[in-house]
């Protein structure tokens, strides 16, 4: 029986993803350099991956001012941030788990600062239950230690959660948790393979929680 949702944060509730990658790309653009998808795709849902992008750029066009160059990609990406809404689908979504009796969790390699930043922005922090980010574990994803950090937490096992993710780092962390996993990709993460996941959905705008979780069998999977 499942007992708990267990959301990502960026590209899943928020496509900060979308917003941080333009500023990447924009910001590396004006100096002369480029950043592409399959370079910063394998950074994305995880804080675990050594990817520096600021040594990516030198090694492109060489030294550079680091400072100056953060300072307009952080301009940039604020002013991005600033016009984003909850991604279709989040808020009925929410709705939907509320009424159902479901328990609430936010499993996110970003920081503590950000998630609950944002999620404040938007007045979500209070339909979560538990908010476990990078802080609470020594792995982020793909290491499972956050899905199960927010299981604990929420005091169920991690097989009566559902996950719902966007990342293939997401996916995996998901599954070696135990979990049954959703994905859901966004505008960056639709390029990745993740039929990992149990269940792959074009938008959280597609799921009927009540039938969906009905329709689950004993193993879990579809």
């Amino acid at each position: 029986m499942v007992k708990a949702l267990i959301f990502d944060f960026d590209g899943t509730i928020l496509d900060t993803e979308q917003a941080e990658y333009t500023a990447w790309t924009h910001t590396y653009a004006r100096y002369g350099g480029e950043l592409s998808l399959h370079d910063y795709l394998p950074w994305v849902g995880t804080a675990d991956l050594v990817f520096d992008p600021y040594a990516h750029l030198e090694a492109q066009i060489g030294p550079y001012d680091r400072e100056a160059f953060d300072r307009e990609r952080r301009e940039m990406l604020h002013g991005l941030l600033a016009r984003l809404e909850p991604l279709p689908g989040v808020l009925e979504c929410l709705d939907q788990a509320r009424k159902l009796g479901l328990k609430l969790a936010v499993a996110s390699s970003s920081s503590a600062a950000w998630v609950l930043g944002h999620l404040q922005q938007h007045d979500l922090l209070q339909a979560f239950d538990q908010v476990i980010t990078r802080e609470y574990v020594e792995r982020t994803k793909p290491d499972p230690a956050l899905f199960l950090k927010a299981a604990e937490t929420l005091e169920v096992a991690p097989a009566e959660c559902v996950a719902v993710e966007d990342s293939l780092n997401g996916v995996r962390a998901a599954k070696a948790a135990g979990m049954f996993t959703i994905a859901v990709p966004n505008f960056l993460t639709r390029h990745l393979d993740l039929s990992q996941a149990d269940v792959v959905l074009p938008s959280l705008a597609e799921l009927e929680l009540e039938p969906f979780l009905s329709s689950l069998k004993p193993g879990r999977s579809r």
